[in-house]
């Protein structure tokens, strides 16, 4: 059994609560530029006095409502400035914000709202309305329901205008350090979603912490553009991190057109998880390949790594130097460049990155800080923090977190960023703990510096018919990093061998069909048996069994016709993949497998 404790960095004061920087930034410094939003085709700023106006205006209209201290509001939308707006309009009026994820059915509506016990929600779309409507029977402590889209946040200020500053301050203040400030549903890949109690002792404490520990990233003058969805954790303590470090937030949700928003943004860090910086690199390589210039983008990855790997050395040779030089003009600086030009720094977190990609990225200049935590830790539990970096880890824990790594590796964690217990379910709450320390399900080791690398998830752990345990991640991240591959899936428990589905990148198999001379009608169901595409797949298959033993390693793989999604019910929103769901769906695919 190993451990590993850092001593707190910050002290919480008792008096403290969410919403105090909204209104000490708006007294101190009006004319900063909090928030900039999109409208009719354009960003335009919006200072901190015009937002804490705005704060209390939404706030004024749910104490006319009638919304009570420690009510539950739900918030069901995809990150835009208003899903900011009303979480602290929320807060201010004394309430708990429950996030819903907005692709959720009907069913998870249900149930986030009823076991809640929600009394007013905000949706985004009519169609969020409708779904919420088709289940309102069920709910009978459901009493409002506003959407955006339809001037919701703009009825909610006029009704309340008759409600006076005072009584909103006086609701604000009442709010102790203590109380809940809100509940987040965890995904769920198996089972009912539990809704983990967040107080703002816990907010507080994490969003203090991380603006000390990385304070190249949260500065005055700082900048950046939220695309992962406030719903979930991860997204809601950067939202919360940047308003208190005064750095300019803007939320997108269209993600197809994610680089043009960058671009004209211009952030200077960004938050993203592991698939997307996959996506970043696997389009660039593949782009070069497409016209040209392979070779050279092949050569400046070599050399990116190479010169990250040296700085941990703290001796980079000089001729890697000259040759990194030389690239930066050539190739990194056009990849910083499609970031917005001014990037200098990412978070990452969701699951593991890897080493390569870990390189490739602080090779290039854009650094990236990987973390791991979740729903119960509020985020962040371990990060890699500035001048405490090792690639391929995730960090130490963070000030005020302890983790031990139990007999069987799980990872045990203690710490006032800890989750107390889960929503009306007392029963998870005690499986959840063992003597004082929260079970995380994940497994790991910590090294001899204290920094945690994540093997794999206990509950997806693979016992094969031969008894041989293998972790699935380790091979699924690696066969993720091939351009043509979008999503993978290791199954073999109870098999006599290790095996892996596998789906095609819709945007990358185009490219990929062209240059194979393949009909322009292919799909990837049309070419799961093609013998090109399955070469070009194993020779991926090949790369990831070099990272594990034989018996650990796969041996078949079958071309999924279709990708594995969140609408599709096989990603929870949090892009894990619903191991059991898939499995379901893919019976013929398995006996393909094993016969």
């Amino acid at each position: 059994m190993r451990e590993f404790s850092a001593p707190p960095a910050v002290t919480v004061p008792d008096d403290a609560r969410l919403t105090d920087v909204v209104f000490d930034h708006a007294a101190s410094d009006p004319d900063l530029v909090s928030f900039s939003r999109r409208r009719g085709g354009r960003w335009v700023d919006v200072t901190a006095a015009d937002f804490a106006a705005e704060v209390t205006g939404v706030a004024k209209g749910l104490l006319a409502a009638g919304i009570g201290a420690g009510d539950r509001v739900a918030v069901m939308s995809a990150t835009r400035y208003e899903w900011t707006l009303l979480d602290y309009a929320i807060w201010t009026a004394g309430a708990i914000s429950v996030p819903i994820y907005e692709t959720s059915s009907a069913e998870q509506v249900r149930w986030t709202l009823g076991d809640s016990g929600a009394v007013a929600a905000v949706v985004e779309t009519a169609a969020h309305a409708a779904i919420v409507a088709s289940v309102a029977g069920d709910l009978p402590k459901l009493h409002h329901v506003w959407t955006i889209d339809s001037g919701g946040v703009a009825a909610l200020t006029t009704g309340g205008t008759d409600v006076a500053d005072r009584e909103v301050e006086q609701r604000r203040r009442a709010v102790r350090l203590d109380d809940l400030a809100t509940i987040i549903y965890t995904s769920g890949t198996t089972g009912r979603p539990k809704g983990c109690e967040l107080t703002q002792r816990n907010l507080l404490t994490e969003v203090m912490t991380a603006v000390g520990g990385l304070p190249p990233l949260f500065r005055p003058g700082a900048a950046t553009l939220l695309f992962l969805p406030i719903a979930h954790v991860l997204g809601r303590v950067i939202q919360c991190g940047a308003i208190y470090a005064k750095v300019r937030l803007g939320h997108t949700a269209d993600v197809k057109n994610l680089l043009e928003d960058l671009r004209e943004f211009r952030p200077t860090f960004i938050l993203a998880v592991p698939r997307v910086f996959e996506k970043v690199y696997n389009t660039a390589k593949q782009r070069a390949h497409i016209e040209g210039k392979g070779r050279i983008f092949d050569v400046a990855e070599r050399v990116a790594v190479r010169y990250s790997q040296a700085l941990d050395d703290d001796r980079v040779p000089v001729m890697l130097d000259l040759q990194h030089r030389v690239f930066d003009r050539l190739v990194y600086s056009r990849l910083r460049a499609a970031l917005g030009g001014q990037c200098t720094a990412a978070i990452s977190g969701g699951a593991p990155l890897g080493a390569r990609l870990g390189h490739f990225f602080r090779g290039i200049g854009l650094p990236v800080f990987e973390g791991y935590g979740l729903t119960e830790s509020t985020a962040a539990c371990c990060l890699n923090l500035e001048g405490a970096v090792k690639i391929g880890t995730v960090g130490r824990p963070i000030p005020g977190v302890s983790i031990r790594i139990a007999g069987d590796g799980e990872i045990l964690l203690k710490g006032d960023v800890i989750s107390d217990r889960y929503w009306q379910n007392d029963e998870a709450t005690e499986q959840s703990r063992t003597d004082g320390w929260f079970r995380t399900g994940d497994i790991g080791d910590l090294d001899d510096d204290g920094f945690l690398r994540i093997t794999g998830r206990k509950k997806e752990l693979i016992v094969t018919a031969g008894g041989k345990n293998v972790a699935p991640a380790a091979l699924e991240d690696r066969l993720r990093a091939h351009p043509l591959i979008s999503q993978c899936m290791v199954v073999g428990d109870n098999r006599p061998y290790i095996a892996a589905l596998i789906t095609l990148d819709p945007d990358a198999l185009p490219a990929w069909r062209d240059s194979h001379g393949k009909p322009a009608d292919s799909t990837a169901g049309s070419l799961r048996d093609d013998p090109d595409l399955n070469t070009e797949i194993q020779r991926a298959v090949d790369q990831a069994n070099a990272a594990v033993s034989r018996a650990e390693g796969i041996r078949r793989f079958r071309i999924v016709p279709d990708d594995f999604t969140v609408e599709s019910g096989e990603l929870t929103p949090s892009l894990k993949l619903k191991r059991t769901v898939v499995l379901e769906r893919h019976d013929d695919d398995m006996v393909e497998l094993y016969g």
